[in-house]
This record gives C-alpha cells, sequence and structure tokens, in this order.
C-alpha cells in the first residue's frame, strides 16, 4: 500500500509541475525540501536511518534542481548568492547524513525558509 501511496504522489506532483507556473514549481521544491529536512529531524531522534538517509537524499535532489534551475544571465549577484547559498546547504547535508547532525539541519531549514519567505512575498503582477 505504501509504494502504491507513493507512486500516487509522484504522478500528482508531476502533473503540478507540469500545469504549473515556474513561480509555483520553485515554491513547491521549496515547500518539499522543507517538509523533508522535518521528517529527517525525526527520522533521526528516532534512529531511523534508512529514512533519514532517503529523506536527506531527496532533498539534496530538490536543493540540487532549485541550483539548476537559477539563471545566471538574468539574476546577477542575486543568482550568484543562491548559487553559492544550495552549495553550502548540500554540503550541511551531506554532513548531518554522515554525523547525524540535527543543528545542521536546522541550518538548512532556517536558510531555505528564508529564501520561501522571500520567494512567497513576491506579487502576483511578477510572477511568471
Amino acid at each position: 500500500m505504501r509504494g502504491s501511496m507513493k507512486a500516487y504522489k509522484s504522478v500528482a506532483l508531476d502533473s503540478q509541475k507540469t500545469v504549473a507556473t515556474p513561480y509555483k514549481v520553485v515554491q513547491m521544491l521549496l515547500a518539499g525540501a522543507l517538509e523533508r529536512l522535518a521528517k529527517a529531524r525525526v527520522a533521526i531522534d528516532k534512529e531511523k536511518f534508512a529514512e533519514r538517509g532517503e529523506l536527506l537524499s531527496a532533498t539534496l535532489m530538490i536543493v540540487a534542481e532549485l541550483r539548476m534551475a537559477l539563471d545566471h544571465d538574468a539574476g546577477g549577484e542575486i543568482s550568484a548568492n543562491l548559487d553559492n547559498l544550495y552549495e553550502f546547504m548540500m554540503g550541511e547535508i551531506v554532513q548531518a547524513n554522515i554525523h547525524d547532525d540535527v543543528d545542521k539541519l536546522e541550518t538548512v531549514s532556517r536558510l531555505l525558509r528564508e529564501i520561501k519567505e522571500g520567494w512567497d512575498a513576491i506579487p502576483v503582477s511578477e510572477q511568471e
């Protein structure tokens, strides 16, 4: 049953990404990364190491996707700063996975929340 639910969620997310604006896709990716980080912290507390690894791997993929989506030509300095920040986050996630370090996960969560708050504050007229 669990596999069926995962497959359904995957199809539902793919469907949303197909019809979503680029703005909405980034919003969904940020929310997904934050959700997985929260679940990974719980998995560490419960010593569910395989689950922690899966969740952090998924988070790494999301952050990598956010990083690859940056438009360095249009984004200028902001894009370069985000690129460096995403690179930092990826390193912190790897270290958190190796050392079960929830403080590193909290650092990444805080940074992603700040990015998401800024992203969510973009006026509808500016969303593409």
